[in-house]
């Protein structure tokens, strides 16, 4: 599991649960880590929606709009289970930047085939990261926290495997 960074909770904003004040320190940095990188790849999905080029320009400038607007939606439900267990969420763009770990492609050109790839690999690795925080948060006996995480998880898996189908080579013959 990657670093926890814990943000101190002002009293106006603590909201009160039988959770525990350690079990819900340690679900809140990891759902922060998730929405960061949750941000993250929104951003770079975008940026690749409205760089593509090419034959195929159509279908994966559609697709991966519909794949930000996806990703995009995450972001609330995430925040807000964050404040939910009575604990402060993301406040700025620099924030995000510090603890997401979907790598930016700042690249003036991106060919399409290694936008789907790199894009394919980024929702396998939050897929992975959002599977190991679920472990966690499935022994804190947090169901409601798991069970969003599981229908992410699915989400995230099934964009990675469009992605993974438009961009690889079919077998010779097929």
């Amino acid at each position: 599991m990657d670093q926890i960074i814990a943000l101190p909770v002002p009293a106006a904003l603590a909201v009160p649960t039988d959770l525990g004040a350690n079990v819900t320190r340690d679900i809140a940095a990891v759902l922060n880590g998730i929405l960061a990188d949750v941000f993250g790849l929104y951003l770079k999905t975008k940026n690749f929606h409205w760089h593509m080029s090419g034959p195929h320009f159509r279908d994966y400038h559609l697709l991966l709009d519909d794949q930000a607007t996806q990703v995009f939606a995450m972001t609330d439900v995430l925040a807000e289970r964050v404040r939910k267990i009575g604990h402060i969420t993301l406040h700025s763009i620099g924030d995000i930047a510090r603890r997401q770990r979907i790598l930016d492609n700042d690249a003036a050109y991106v060919t399409p085939q290694d936008m789907l790839a790199e894009l394919r690999e980024d929702n396998a690795d939050l897929a992975r990261r959002m599977r190991e925080a679920h472990g966690m948060i499935q022994e804190q006996n947090d169901p409601a926290t798991a069970s969003l995480l599981e229908i992410h998880i699915d989400e995230t898996e099934r964009r990675a495997w469009f992605l993974y189908e438009c961009s690889h080579a079919s077998p010779p013959g097929a």
